[in-house]
């Protein structure tokens, strides 16, 4: 057989080559090319039929019956080879045990381990305001140091408007519940219309907070565990906050805290220009009076074209218009 595949090595060749020759025909390269090479003395070395070493069939199953034994059934290999030779009998190696077994597809676990499947990535989209909600939780540093407030926000995706914050000195399910059910109370969010979505902290997947979101007709959304992007919203509306130039370093206390955020919020919602939105505020946007805005935008551009067409290259300037649709990871097919 060999003496064929090298035949048909040195046809193909002088084609292909005698690597790819060797790949086509299964052939070992390094068996192909020792074979090929003229013995120094004498006939060729025969071809080793395995190692002189190794156990014959007899040994190799006197080894299996014993592992298999109702005494060994249950035992390790190292424990079975130690027991054995405390009662000076020695078959073989513990290795050699183990690939015994292997060879007859006898090592596994003991145990079957859980296996989680996949988290499914989550896949959202809002066309109007209070369709979904993001949510989560962020540290304000304290007065001491290792001290923190913690800053509870929920922003709507499509607008961008903050429809519920709260800073407190802990993190739990309950303040948690009290500022999501005042939220939609406040908002007027119709039964089976709000999706909520949040990372995988202990307040957002709590059960009193499924329990509450339930009651209310609110679908639950997570993110995929480790993987920020699927909460882009509320962790870009956090880079915000804490990026601007009036944030302090620390906070002297909770009052002040829950002072400077009322004004930040306030001031985002009604006056901060968001890129995101065609550079209108939140609360524009949540109240659908963007398109009394964009009008007029639009008239002043119209105005500035008029007066000197030169000073715009490529066509007459337009105002941004505001995206239909607001996605957490939109699909790309």
């Amino acid at each position: 057989m060999i003496a064929i595949l090298d035949a048909g090595v040195a046809e193909l060749t002088p084609t292909v080559g005698r690597a790819a020759a060797c790949r086509f025909l299964g052939r070992s390269r390094a068996g192909h090319y020792r074979d090929q090479q003229a013995p120094l003395n004498g006939p060729p070395r025969p071809r080793s039929q395995g190692s002189p070493r190794a156990l014959n069939n007899a040994e190799r199953q006197a080894v299996l019956d014993v592992l298999h034994s109702e005494r060994f059934c249950d035992a390790a290999p190292a424990q079975v080879w130690a027991t054995l030779l405390d009662e000076d009998i020695y078959l073989c190696s513990i290795s050699t045990m183990y690939r015994i077994l292997h060879a007859n597809n006898e090592v596994r676990d003991r145990r079957n381990h859980a296996c989680h499947p996949p988290h499914v990535k989550p896949e959202l989209v809002a066309s109007a305001p209070n369709q979904v909600w993001s949510w989560d939780i962020t540290k304000l540093a304290g007065p001491q140091k290792w001290s923190w407030f913690h800053l509870y926000v929920i922003i709507d995706v499509f607008s961008r408007f903050v429809v519920g914050w709260h800073v407190a000195t802990r993190e739990t399910a309950a303040l948690a519940n009290a500022m999501i059910a005042t939220a939609i109370h406040e908002q007027q969010v119709p039964a089976d219309q709000l999706t909520l979505h949040a990372d995988r902290g202990t307040s957002m997947t709590s059960k009193s907070v499924a329990f509450l979101l339930a009651d209310l007709g609110v679908t639950r959304s997570h993110s995929r565990p480790h993987v920020s992007n699927d909460n882009p919203y509320s962790e870009a509306h956090f880079k915000t906050l804490k990026h601007g130039p009036m944030f302090p370093k620390s906070f002297a206390n909770i009052e002040q805290a829950r002072a400077f955020c009322a004004e930040f919020f306030e001031h985002y919602n009604t006056n901060h220009r968001h890129s995101g939105i065609a550079l209108h505020t939140p609360a524009d946007v949540h109240h659908g009076r963007t398109d009394d805005i964009r009008r007029t935008r639009q008239a002043a551009l119209d105005a500035a074209y008029q007066h000197h067409p030169e000073r715009f290259v490529r066509q007459a300037p337009q105002a941004p218009t505001l995206a239909t649709h607001a996605w957490i990871n939109q699909p790309t097919n």
